[in-house]
């Protein structure tokens, strides 16, 4: 197991080095090729192998980016070419690897790697698997228990390679900087970060606890908080862009009665999403948000937001859940059913760099006029 200094210091030096053996491309929109660091204990004897100097006291991060750069390039210059293998006294051993792309794979997602927040439902699921079957490294991050490892064992039976879970509390500042730490041990970085964690309360504002409330308030707003400021801190040591998706719901535009500390605290969560789209800006990181509507599963995962508001919905319309699903399937104007592969696609859009945009919504939800973003 690694100890706690060692995967600071990981945390610290990996996603430097990382960036450091990106390739340009050329391309604005995809302007770095990425390689995967992975950890590897023991010998592991290839052609190239560079042993780096222990870090120092008190040295800065860009003091030791310098220095990993100019041995790098010595590197390169005695050897014409980059090394297989890079190890740092104290920190650890990284074997550079140049991943490939399979068939269906988006060649700008290959060997980018992703961490989704509260993943362990019917949204995340949809995304973990959109960013999979297109090519990128996914790790799939939520509360710590039974739930999130059937997740993931369901995950890594298709694609134990490019998967890992990641238990993270995201209201614990710790756990959130441990979560990208560990992810950075496992891969060198993190290249994209979907913020999905979030809690529900269906409740009129004259009845809501104020404990219940804040529950959301530490999810909904200081774990978007504390989440965008981590990747902020992580993309700024890589250097090589990236993405963050956020998602967001069709309440921030057209809340509804009864759904109020819901509505309020992912407004919040939105606002932030669009501040960090100016704070990020000059690290060449975008950031974006979606917001779905009316999602009742992904697959054999229900969600969570629908366990809370369902039953409640159901009995004042006299619906099952069938009918509560066709009731908001003709609310739309497209007489659209909404799904997490829908919210996927979304995600996708922003996390390929479609089009040179930041701080902008895609609504994913058939169409509701009162929801318009504006």
């Amino acid at each position: 197991m690694v100890k706690t200094s060692q995967l600071d210091a990981i945390a610290r030096v990996a996603p430097i080095l990382r960036g450091l053996l990106a390739e340009p491309t050329g391309d604005d929109d995809h302007p770095f090729r990425p390689v995967i660091l992975k950890s590897i204990v023991g010998k592991l004897k290839l052609r190239r192998a560079l042993r780096l100097d222990p870090l120092k006291a008190g040295e800065s991060d860009e003091e030791l980016r310098s220095r990993l750069t100019a041995s790098l390039q010595n590197f390169k210059t005695k050897h014409k070419a980059m090394p297989d293998i890079i190890s740092l006294p104290d920190v650890g051993t990284f074997q550079v690897v140049k991943p490939k792309a399979a068939a269906g794979h988006n060649p700008r997602l290959v060997g980018r790697t992703a961490i989704v927040t509260g993943a362990a439902g019917a949204i995340g699921y949809g995304i973990c698997r959109g960013l999979l079957e297109h090519g990128c490294h996914v790790a799939i991050t939520d509360l710590p228990g039974e739930k999130l490892d059937s997740f993931v064992a369901e995950f890594e039976k298709r694609d134990a390679d490019r998967v890992i879970g990641v238990p993270m509390d995201v209201t614990d500042a710790k756990s959130v900087a441990g979560a990208f730490a560990k992810i950075s041990a496992t891969w060198g970085g993190v290249d994209i970060v979907v913020v999905n964690a979030g809690l529900a309360l269906a409740c009129p504002l004259v009845e809501i606890d104020l404990e219940a409330f804040r529950r959301l308030e530490r999810v909904n707003i200081e774990g978007t908080l504390l989440v965008l400021a981590e990747a902020g801190r992580h993309f700024a040591r890589q250097n090589t862009g990236g993405d963050v998706i956020l998602i967001s719901t069709k309440n921030v535009f057209s809340p509804g009665a009864g759904f109020g500390a819901y509505s309020a605290t992912k407004a919040a969560a939105h606002q932030l999403a669009r501040i960090a789209s100016l704070e990020f800006a000059p690290l060449r990181v975008r950031v974006n948000m979606v917001a779905p509507d009316a999602v009742f599963s992904g697959g054999a995962h229900k969600s969570g937001l629908w366990a809370e508001v369902g039953p409640g919905r159901m009995k004042a319309r006299g619906l099952d859940e069938k009918g509560l699903e066709e009731y908001y399937r003709n609310r739309n104007l497209l007489k659209a059913r909404i799904t997490a592969e829908h919210v996927a696609n979304a995600v996708l859009f922003f996390a390929t760099r479609q089009t040179p945009t930041t701080g902008a919504c895609i609504p994913v939800d058939g169409g509701l006029p009162d929801a318009t973003p504006r």
